[in-house]
């Protein structure tokens, strides 16, 4: 009996270790300097800003169509609104599958995968221009 509460005790005092330890880890790795912030905003707009390139302009269509041909500026895609039933596709969809959708409609491009960097930009302009207004999922 005495072994087994030794046995216990160890065991427990193991386990108050690995909590704490987690805790610690855990806390260390969500902790950035202002110079990683600094570097990570300007490392995202440069994507933004590449996004906005392709936006407005024809690359990614065979028939010289651009997104801003539909849309003057990401903005009015709504980003916030995904996922929504999308009449077009005749289902709920997300933002990323809508600008596929336009990408092989409208623009008789070929589809992007979700992480190609042209979709990522494009993504990343879209929803910058929207930054600040409430999500609004499945909102028409």
């Amino acid at each position: 009996m005495k072994d087994m509460k030794k046995l216990f005790g160890v065991l427990l005092i193991g386990l108050m270790l690995s909590v704490v330890l987690t805790m610690k880890l855990s806390t260390q790795a969500d902790e950035f300097t202002k110079q990683d912030e600094e570097r990570w905003t300007k490392e995202f707009m440069t994507v933004v800003k590449e996004g906005e390139r392709l936006f407005h302009s024809s690359a990614l269509g065979k028939n010289k169509v651009s997104c801003d041909q539909c849309h003057p500026n990401g903005a009015n895609t709504h980003p916030e609104t995904y996922p929504k039933f999308q009449k077009q596709i005749g289902r709920v969809v997300t933002l990323f599958e809508m600008v596929n959708w336009c990408l092989r409609n409208p623009l008789e491009g070929d589809p992007l995968a979700a992480d190609d960097p042209r979709m990522v930009a494009l993504l990343s302009y879209i929803h910058f221009e929207r930054r600040g207004v409430p999500l609004a999922p499945g909102k028409h």
